[in-house]
Parts: C-alpha cells; sequence; structure tokens
C-alpha cells in the first residue's frame, strides 16, 4: 500500500485490510461559521484509503465547542472517547463521553455541544467517502 502525504491514498481502488495512526492526520475543520467549531480527522474514506462501504474519524472540540444543528442522510454513530458533551437529536439531549455510544438516524437533526473540558469522540457513516454526506445546516429563526 502506497501512502501520499497530501491524499493519503494514492494507489490502485481495490479495497484491503491497512492501518492507519490518526495522530500522523491533519484537523481539518474549525473555520466555517455555519458549521461551528468541532475539528475532525477523517481516519477511513475511500478518497483517502484503500477502504470500501464505511466511513470513520475523530471529532475534536475545545471546551464548550460546538457543531451547530444540522442532519444529513446516512445514519451515524458517535462513541465517546475522552471529555463530555451533549448530543441533541430532534431535540431530545443525549449525554457523551467516554464509552458511551449515540446512534443517529438518517435526516434527524442533530448537534453537539461540548462540555468544559472539552470533548472527542469517534464517528462513523455507512459510505465510503465522507464527500458523500451532505450536511444540511439548520438555520435559526
Amino acid at each position: 500500500m502506497e501512502m501520499s502525504e497530501a491524499t493519503g491514498w494514492s494507489g490502485a481502488r481495490a479495497a484491503r485490510g491497512f492501518s492507519v495512526d490518526a495522530a500522523s492526520l491533519p484537523l481539518e475543520g474549525g473555520v466555517d461559521p455555519d458549521f461551528g467549531t468541532v475539528r475532525w480527522r477523517t481516519l477511513v474514506s475511500s478518497d483517502r484509503t484503500p477502504s470500501e462501504a464505511l466511513t470513520l474519524g475523530l471529532a475534536e472540540f475545545a471546551p464548550r465547542g460546538t457543531l451547530l444543528p444540522h442532519r444529513h442522510g446516512p445514519a451515524e454513530f458517535y462513541l465517546g472517547l475522552d471529555g463530555a458533551g451533549i448530543v441533541t437529536i430532534d431535540g431530545v439531549p443525549h449525554p457523551i463521553g467516554p464509552g458511551i455510544a449515540v446512534f443517529i438516524p438518517g435526516e434527524a437533526e442533530h448537534g453537539v455541544v461540548a462540555g468544559a473540558e472539552g470533548l472527542r469522540f469517534a464517528y462513523g457513516f455507512p459510505t465510503a467517502r465522507f464527500a458523500e454526506v451532505d450536511y444540511r445546516f439548520s438555520r435559526a429563526g
């Protein structure tokens, strides 16, 4: 398997087993005010890795950081790793923290607010590429 610094995966497109070190990947996000302050690392996405049918990443929030309310077609899961926060799904708050899994149905409106110590969780979609997830943000009004 040949990995490229810029794009991750540059070899043949056939899926195969691999491993990836999250610490070696760049943080993305945190710059669009419509999105919130969350940053993330994309670990598995077929445009970057020799994978298929699954997208996996790590979301990282500073204290009181946010992922603003939005929806998308595919279902999603979160698995809390560090810190604490609240995931609101269709108006119902759910705590998240180490070892807590959250399931978000497709098209459910959801958002995240990290606690005072920040928050980090793994997330995943049943899609080959992160780019296949069409985020539609709710508008305050």
